[in-house]
């Protein structure tokens, strides 16, 4: 198979509520800082071609389909959908796309599932041939998300996603649809379901990280972001996912992070997460 990231539309936002309680001090050595205090993120889809000729891409960024107040509310930078432009430079058009997997339905993941706004109609599907994989726990919190992260999903979205009739809705590692080479990991600190896909290829695992490592400074355990529900039971989550990982030789790949692609996982003396062989742009 070949592994390629595909980058999306990018953002700009609020670097406190991006990193929690963590102080600015400490995570201003990481980041790029505006004067407004926002940090540059991407938004960054991988994409899995098959040797059998299938195309399988893990999300699809923001995209367009904010109107333009809410565009400029979250930050979203370009007005051209960036990422069917990169499809495009590659030869490929949504409907070349055979499976989209969905790490969970926030705005941010999944808004670039939908055509580019337009003020003469609603929400539709771009992906119109594709058939969709999201975990039933995600499912559920995007039918009925709390009053606390209601705005970070996207109304009338799952019920689209329904319509289609290609949805698979797993709660297990594995996926019918998907077949043997992928399982998944869960998570439930940033939000219910988070559904972190293992893609095993030829030299050696790599896992999409989704928002449980949204960038490289999430790597370091104990940090976590404003946006993630239960912050404590996430860094027990990624304490115990990296531990499975690291020895294995995986590979992360990151959805937010405006420099790196990918890097593989590395444990140091101290015990402590980090990563090393970054790559900016994954074409393998």
């Amino acid at each position: 198979m070949k592994l390629r990231s595909v980058t999306g539309n990018s953002q700009r936002l609020d670097g406190g509520a991006m990193f929690g309680n963590a102080p600015k001090v400490l995570w201003q050595r990481w980041v790029e800082v505006g004067d407004d205090n926002t940090i540059p993120l991407a938004t960054r889809a991988l994409l899995v071609q098959e040797d059998s000729g299938r195309n399988v891409l893990f999300e699809a960024g923001i995209g367009t389909f904010f109107d333009p107040d809410m565009r400029a509310r979250y930050g979203v930078v370009e007005e051209a959908d960036v990422l069917t432009d990169n499809l495009a430079a590659i030869g490929l058009a949504s409907h070349d796309i055979d499976v989209v997997v969905l790490s969970h339905l926030h705005f941010d993941h999944a808004g670039g599932i939908l055509k580019p706004w337009s003020a003469d109609r609603g929400l539709e599907l771009a992906f119109d041939s594709s058939r969709f994989v999201v975990s039933a726990a995600a499912l559920e919190r995007a039918h009925n998300p709390t009053v606390r992260d209601r705005a970070s999903f996207i109304p009338g979205l799952p019920g689209l996603l329904e319509e289609t009739r290609r949805v698979e809705v797993v709660d297990g590692d594995r996926s019918g649809t998907l077949g043997d080479g992928y399982r998944f990991h869960f998570s439930q600190g940033h939000t219910p379901g988070l559904m972190l896909t293992e893609v095993e290829a030829e030299d050696g695992p790599v896992v999409f990280t989704g928002d449980l490592a949204p960038a490289t400074p999430w790597v370091h355990v104990p940090i976590t972001m404003g946006y993630d529900r239960y912050p404590e039971l996430l860094v027990e989550e990624r304490a115990a996912l990296w531990e499975d990982l690291e020895p294995r030789g995986a590979r992360l790949f990151f959805v937010h992070d405006p420099d790196v692609a990918m890097a593989a996982l590395e444990r140091s003396d101290n015990g402590r997460y980090t990563t090393r062989d970054p790559v900016a742009v994954l074409d393998t």
